[in-house]
């Protein structure tokens, strides 16, 4: 039941915000009463919580299985942590909405839960960079840290976008964006 009240929520807070759904909301969706909901959430703020937590420690579970892939370049690295941020929209979109949309609904507690996460999932893709500039993969002249900003602006932003079933598949778009990414828009 925690599952579905999880995804429910989702729904409900990617369609009319999360301040804008009560737990009534919620409850009335999936008809069940508030006594199911309180049983496995204290508060709508702790269920958003535990949305917030269940997408960052996700992707930083797959990132880390991408980092510690030793058969691959710094380069495959890169497309295959930028797939994979696409490609999560396709299976979690709304929960990608709802990650950074929402975050401004979190409190200064749980907010300080969340942004560590958040960092490190950040920090690891800044020290791909600089090991690629140091392996000679990428340019040495690059700023790892705006380049990381870049990246995961890219990225990040793709949610509110990006189809799945559209004309231009997950595997495209990374592809798109690595290409970019690693040649740039310049002729020549």
């Amino acid at each position: 039941m925690k599952e579905k009240i999880t995804g429910q929520s989702i729904r409900l807070f990617e369609k009319k915000g999360f301040s804008e759904t009560s737990i009534q909301d919620i409850v009335d969706s999936l008809g069940v009463t508030k006594g199911t909901f309180y049983y496995y959430f204290s508060s709508k703020e702790e269920l958003l919580m535990d949305i917030h937590l269940g997408y960052i420690e996700g992707l930083l579970v797959q990132q880390e299985e991408i980092l510690n892939d030793h058969t691959k370049t710094y380069k495959e690295k890169l497309f295959d942590i930028v797939y994979m941020l696409i490609s999560d929209i396709k299976l979690r979109g709304s929960a990608a909405k709802i990650f950074f949309r929402e975050m401004k609904n979190l409190s200064d507690e749980h907010f300080a839960m969340i942004d560590p996460k958040r960092d490190q999932f950040r920090f690891n893709l800044e020290e791909l960079i600089k090991a690629g500039m140091e392996n000679g993969e990428f340019r040495p002249d690059l700023n790892p840290g705006i380049i990381t900003f870049g990246i995961l602006g890219i990225t990040n932003w793709s949610y509110q976008w990006f189809k799945p079933d559209g004309s231009v598949s997950d595997r495209e778009v990374a592809e798109i964006f690595v290409d970019m990414i690693l040649q740039g828009i310049q002729l020549g």
